[in-house]
């Protein structure tokens, strides 16, 4: 009898090692500990108010209301209306077609809505570039579907720009090397809180277009910037692929819904897409998220916003007094709520097991603080993973108060352990 196991490309995968610091953290706050959550990027908060009340009596109202049947496979029209009207409003230098209502998909979360690009952007062996430092699930489940990966790594301000992607294309057509077949950058960045300029995002798409490469612009942290005013990719490119989600401005994590705006060629190939691998994104969420921009939601979650900018100062000016990290290894967080720091080589033993990776480990046993190291954002192939470490303030002020007093407590007895490693 023929053994049966798990498919090869499955163990490929890497795990989300986000989920992994989680997973002990919960284990840690199950014995009895108190642990202060800043790994992962959920916000403290949970659904706005008219969104959770507009869910509850859809569920209980008249039958026929309550059923929560299949949708469209591109979700709710009223849904998707609301979601070009966004665009209309925020963004006003984009061409009205590129916004149009059949461009809208209403995903089951952006990584619903990753699945669905890749598939319908790309074969397997197709080379597909990411930012190095970015988010990890690119990675992972591009390699999950056979592509191959091009790790770009990120400039002294902790960005991709068309300087970084220029210099790729062209060491590639140098070696010989086959060419770059897509492009999926996020901004503002997870992990670093860098955002483009809207000048850099043009060239960026500009080139993408030039050297025939498909660019999905991750844009879910839109909405929680710092001072600087996102732009779209869909202001500059009629190919790209624009994906966002209800789960991060809209504190929406659980709720399972995100969209994507798609360029007319994508069309047929996502619907057919999304029919077969979801039928639609859940309908509860779709029926709830209409209140999302409701005048009092929008009230609520820009307070959020104002809780979130407390605690990134508070982390940036608590990282000030910390000598051994000098300011160039701090990423600028511009949006979204990560700070990214870089320990550097001399607060690291990388011979003696001591990198961030270990770092993180040693917190949360000994401070009951979760940080992420950087492993889950790096590439692989080198060490700046194992270098760096990621702070989420989502989780709230207090949280990140008793964190950052925890890592200052911490930090001269790793500083210790460093320095007699080496």
């Amino acid at each position: 009898m023929e053994s049966i196991h798990p498919s090869h490309r499955s163990s490929t995968v890497e795990s989300f090692k986000v989920m992994d610091v989680l997973q002990r953290a919960n284990q840690l706050e199950a014995s009895g500990r108190t642990i202060y959550h800043c790994e992962v990027g959920q916000p403290e908060s949970g659904a706005p108010k008219n969104v959770a009340l507009a869910a509850v009596s859809a569920l209980t109202g008249s039958p026929s209301e309550a059923r929560m049947g299949y949708t469209d496979a591109f979700g709710l029209k009223p849904l998707r209306q609301k979601i070009c009207d966004y665009y209309k409003r925020k963004h006003v230098g984009v061409p009205e077609k590129r916004i149009g209502l059949d461009r809208i998909v209403v995903t089951t979360g952006s990584s619903g809505g990753f699945l669905l690009a890749f598939t319908a952007c790309f074969d397997a062996g197709d080379v597909v570039a990411i930012a190095s430092s970015g988010y990890p699930c690119y990675r992972n489940i591009l390699q999950a579907l056979g592509c191959e990966l091009a790790n770009v790594p990120i400039n002294e301000d902790f960005k991709l720009t068309a300087a970084e992607l220029r210099r790729e294309i062209e060491e590639r057509k140098e070696a010989g090397k086959p060419m770059l077949k897509g492009l999926i950058l996020s901004s503002p960045s997870n992990p670093t809180g860098a955002m483009l300029s809207a000048e850099e995002l043009k060239d960026l798409c500009e080139l993408c277009d030039r050297e025939g490469i498909r660019f999905l612009s991750d844009e879910i942290y839109h909405g929680i910037t710092y001072g600087k005013k996102e732009a779209t990719a869909l202001e500059y490119s009629s190919t790209a692929i624009v994906i966002n989600s209800f789960s991060k401005y809209y504190s929406m994590s659980g709720w399972r819904l995100g969209w994507m705006v798609v360029p007319s060629d994508l069309l047929d190939p996502i619907n057919v897409l999304q029919q077969n691998m979801f039928i639609n994104a859940p309908t509860i969420s779709q029926t709830a998220a209409m209140k999302c921009w409701d005048p009092d939601t929008i009230q609520e979650l820009e307070g959020h916003i104002s809780k979130y900018r407390v605690s990134r100062e508070f982390i940036l000016k608590e990282l000030e007094n910390i000598k051994e990290i000098p300011a160039r290894n701090v990423a600028p967080a511009d949006g979204g709520f990560y700070v990214y720091i870089d320990l550097g080589e001399d607060n690291v033993a990388m011979e003696a097991g001591l990198g961030s990776s270990e770092m993180c480990r040693s917190l949360l046993e000994e401070e009951g603080v979760a940080f992420t190291p950087g492993t889950d954002f790096e590439d692989p192939s080198g060490n700046l993973g194992d270098r760096r470490f990621r702070i989420s303030y989502a989780g709230g002020t207090n949280t990140i108060q008793n964190a950052m007093e925890r890592f200052h407590k911490f930090w001269p007895r790793w500083v210790e352990r460093v320095s007699e490693a080496k």
